[in-house]
């Protein structure tokens, strides 16, 4: 089962789509957002979560600055994402998830949060400022925030042939976030996006994801 539900956050009213186990939950996973938005992929990969037995919730991080958005996979669509990722900036994401994070942990639910691409960032950065278990999915836009220490477990994947994030990027991951668990495979940029035949690749998409719910299976026990 999967609905919309309201967070009232600092920065107003933001839709979060929550999913819903079948049975008892393993806990619950925030599921942040690329820069296109809170849509169907994303829904997608809650309920996906959901059906492997955590309460998900996958907040649309841009809603402060213009609601419902959900942007094409093409050129004009990630322009715009990038523009409304820059007029959201970081610290209103932070606090959309701290919100998130808050309404969950009140239902007595041990919380992680996993993040894509600009997702990937916010999750590292709700790691080392909120405290939450993070599963980062290359994080383009980390790197500035690398000396920030992280406050609970750590999880990093990359593609080596993401031209976003050279192999440069993703060593000082490995020595600036030396307890994080740091992985790569052979697949380029949003290998995780299985509606997206330009970049998807289902061999690493499938064990990062094995990897991330053993991680969260561990971690919010």
């Amino acid at each position: 089962m999967a609905h919309w539900i309201d967070l009232d956050t600092p920065h107003g009213p933001v839709r979060a789509w929550r999913a819903e186990p079948s049975g008892p939950s393993r806990g619950a996973v925030l599921v942040l957002q690329e820069i296109f938005g809170a849509n169907a992929h994303i829904r997608h990969v809650a309920e996906r979560f959901a059906a492997a037995g955590f309460v998900a919730l996958a907040p649309s991080l841009y809603d402060p600055v213009e609601r419902g958005v959900e942007l094409d996979y093409d050129e004009p669509g990630t322009q715009r994402g990038r523009a409304l990722r820059e007029q959201l900036g970081f610290d209103r994401a932070i606090d959309v998830v701290a919100t998130a994070a808050d309404l969950l942990h009140l239902e007595g639910l041990r919380t992680g949060v996993v993040g894509y691409c600009w997702g990937g960032s916010v999750a590292f950065l709700a790691n080392t400022r909120l405290g939450l278990p993070a599963v980062s999915y290359y994080g383009a836009r980390s790197v500035p925030f690398l000396d920030e220490a992280a406050r609970a477990p750590l999880m990093f994947h990359f593609g080596e042939r993401d031209d976003s994030i050279p192999a440069a990027a993703i060593e000082q991951h490995r020595t600036r976030q030396p307890h994080a668990r740091t992985y790569t495979y052979p697949a380029g940029h949003a290998f995780n996006r299985d509606v997206d035949n330009h970049a998807y690749e289902p061999a690493s998409a499938e064990l990062a994801w094995q990897r991330t719910v053993d991680f969260f299976a561990e971690n919010l026990r």
